[in-house]
């Protein structure tokens, strides 16, 4: 088992606190094994199993809890008296008015409540009418590039590691086919088959599932460059695929719902505003882009960009694509503590290369931090205050 170590911490921080956990995320990112770890945690912290309620509803044994009046009655039947229970519910988006269930739970005394989906729509609508102010949520990626060097053991041969990382796959059960690409591609396929039949197809009522396919391998083949509905949409149509502007923001929007695709929205760093047009999309698992792809077009520097941009979700930051005059800040990245820049390339031992990552840093008025984020193993170097460093080992670096 790859230990979650920032998840599980942030699990343990809430608990016995009046507050209901939400854990989302993509299909098999751990969030299950996660919620098994925090259970484990209570067990060796003094507290008794019968005061842990744990069902999973894709469990079929316990279909029938998929009704919410039994459940609640069954929770409420396992209660412990005058000590807390422990109530985790796994992929509770298959019950149908779970937020109702939640909701009355949360009224119980002496209750903690940990909840599970694999998409951001359960979040939206009722879950949010029903329980505004009462849940945190923690949104779980697959494996971070640092949590997977620490599951082989040690943080040397950071550089193949890296490779192996880019090119098997991210989520956490894949280290267990032992680089086995065939099997990796069959595990994969299987993740993807049910993102796309069941939280995507399914839930939005999409008939023309090959052109949302065909809009998701465009998406692919494009993370880290400037996209707008429009642009996929005559793209699309150039290919001989007619598909309308509205269209393709619903499936952009079931994408990014699904959690397998992510959105950087664009940030005027001077004028200080969002912009509304022209955003840039990254994948979840740059494995499940070679599976659509294949080897294909495979840009390292755009792959660089879209796990950096993961990681920093996983820090913790709000990442907009930043716009300065004429150029362009790979990530404005922004947190309770200030803002930090990003530029994010393959090399910049190429002195052009170089001073054009420096220019859009350079434009920028303010003294928050500035980074250059590159694979060149050469030696940190600071250029007026904007920092070059090896993105690899900013990778695994404690946060």
């Amino acid at each position: 088992m790859i230990e979650r170590t920032e998840y599980l911490n942030r699990l343990i921080a809430w608990k016995d606190k009046q507050i209901i956990k939400v854990i989302t995320g993509i299909r098999r990112c751990g969030k299950s094994t996660l919620m098994n770890m925090f259970q484990s945690y209570l067990l060796s912290n003094g507290v008794d199993s019968k005061q842990i309620i744990s069902i999973n509803f894709e469990d079929y044994t316990l279909s029938h809890l998929q009704d919410p009046k039994k459940l609640y009655a069954y929770i409420i039947e396992h209660l412990s008296t005058n000590i807390t229970t422990y109530v985790f519910l796994d992929e509770i988006q298959n019950v149908k008015d779970f937020e109702k269930v939640v909701n009355s739970l949360f009224l119980q005394k002496n209750i903690d409540i940990t909840i599970t989906g694999s998409n951001a729509y359960f979040l939206s609508g009722e879950l949010a009418t029903h329980l505004s102010g009462r849940y945190i949520t923690i949104e779980m990626l697959p494996l971070s590039f640092s949590e997977y060097v620490r599951s082989t053991g040690s943080t040397n041969e950071l550089n193949y590691k890296f490779t192996r990382y880019i090119e098997t796959s991210s989520f956490p059960y894949v280290s267990k086919l032992e680089g086995n690409q065939r099997e990796i591609n069959e595990y994969l396929q299987g993740i993807y088959s049910t993102v796309i039949l069941k939280d995507v197809v399914s839930r939005y009522k999409i008939s023309d599932v090959m052109m949302l396919e065909s809009v998701l391998s465009f998406v692919f083949d494009n993370i880290g460059s400037q996209l707008s509905t429009k642009n996929i949409s005559n793209s699309m149509l150039s290919a001989g695929r007619k598909i309308d502007v509205k269209t393709v923001e619903k499936y952009l929007s079931a994408l990014l719902d699904s959690y397998i695709l992510y959105q950087a929205k664009r940030y005027d760093v001077k004028g200080k505003q969002y912009l509304k047009t022209l955003d840039k999309y990254y994948v979840v698992d740059i494995g499940m882009r070679s599976l659509l792809l294949g080897k294909r077009n495979i840009e390292l520097g755009h792959i660089l960009e879209n796990i950096v941009y993961l990681e920093l979700l996983r820090r913790g930051f709000r990442i907009f694509v930043g716009k300065v005059d004429d150029t362009e800040v790979d990530f404005v990245a922004l947190n309770s503590e200030g803002i930090v820049y990003y530029q994010v390339t393959a090399s910049v031992r190429d002195e052009r290369t170089l001073q054009r990552e420096l220019l859009s840093l350079q434009k920028i008025p303010d003294h928050y931090p500035k980074y250059i984020l590159t694979l060149d193993d050469d030696p940190d170097e600071d250029f007026s205050g904007i920092k070059k460093i090896n993105v690899l080992q900013w990778l695994v670096k404690q946060k």
